[in-house]
């Protein structure tokens, strides 16, 4: 039998999680979780992983499956999916995939750009050298080596400049092999032994944006601050540099007030969701669909593909 992959798609908050447990107990499949955030097993509240209840409900795969002090990239995350969807499509020809990290979602469509080896030497060089003088030595390098992919960045998602383990990554590449970063990119993608039946859900601004709001109150009230504030020793792990950790962990510096951290992290999310939403309307053969559409449309959709 032909394999299908669901793949549901968009925005923080919009409602994937419930979306992708109504599919897997009509269809009787599991569910991969494509969450970068979601990963770690110490950030629950913060990460906005699904209840217990929800877990219970279907099989999920890749939730709370790591700790935040291990390296888990998204090569990695490419590898340990496919090798599950195999798994999987031995019991049932459609499984489902959900989850808001755009790169992780291309990198089980698509496959991963094949990246040359990098000498030990060279990493250990460029780590040494951030740590020396900071993301500006990492910007400055990119610039030089590959200023057609550094403007690309600094237009589209100005925040990876900012992301050190993102751009040690690109400056290593380019050290290590005397090429553009961007020389690797979009070369002929791994075969995929199934087909994506792409779903996006998808709200009015404001809606989205009160949505978010509304989140981040729950998360306080559950205990975000006090999921903080253990994890704040380690405050400068690469796992923990994410969108209502940072915030929180301004305010136990005592730099500004909990109020305004929290003001903060709502903010900082709703900019999340609109970068989400621009990677995600990029991408080919998604069906969007606004997020109180009756859900036997989404399945009609989805069982047309199949049947198709």
């Amino acid at each position: 039998m032909h394999n299908y992959l669901i793949t549901i798609i968009g925005p923080t908050a919009i409602g994937k999680t419930s979306l992708s447990i109504a599919l897997a107990q009509h269809f009787g499949c599991d569910i991969i979780s494509c969450d970068s955030r979601q990963f770690f097993k110490e950030m629950r509240i913060g990460t906005a992983v699904p209840s217990d209840e929800e877990l219970a409900s279907a099989n999920h795969h890749f939730i709370q499956n790591k700790s935040i002090f291990e390296e888990y990239t998204v090569g990695d995350f490419e590898r340990d999916a496919i090798a599950k969807l195999d798994e999987l499509f031995e019991k049932n020809n459609v499984q489902i995939m959900v989850g808001g990290s755009g790169l992780y979602v291309d990198a089980v469509l698509k496959g991963f750009d094949d990246f040359p080896e990098i000498n030990s030497t060279i990493r250990d060089e460029v780590r040494a050298n951030y740590e020396q003088l900071g993301i500006e030595y990492l910007q400055t390098i990119l610039k030089e080596k590959d200023s057609d992919y550094f403007n690309l960045l600094s237009s589209n998602n100005p925040q990876t400049l900012q992301n050190p383990q993102r751009m040690m990554r690109f400056v290593e590449v380019c050290l290590g092999s005397n090429q553009p970063y961007s020389s690797f990119l979009n070369q002929k993608k791994n075969s995929r032994n199934f087909t994506p039946i792409i779903i996006g859900l998808e709200a009015e601004r404001q809606v989205m944006y009160d949505r978010i709001n509304h989140r981040v109150d729950i998360m306080m009230h559950e205990g975000l601050l006090a999921e903080a504030e253990k994890l704040f020793p380690n405050k400068d792990l690469n796992a923990l540099q994410t969108v209502g950790y940072r915030e929180l962990f301004e305010y136990l510096e005592g730099n500004i007030s909990l109020d305004f951290a929290i003001e903060e992290i709502k903010k900082n999310t709703r900019r999340f969701s609109k970068r989400q939403l621009t990677w995600f309307k990029r991408t080919e053969n998604a069906v969007w669909f606004d997020y109180l559409v009756d859900r036997k449309e989404i399945i009609n959709h989805i069982n047309q593909h199949i049947k198709s």
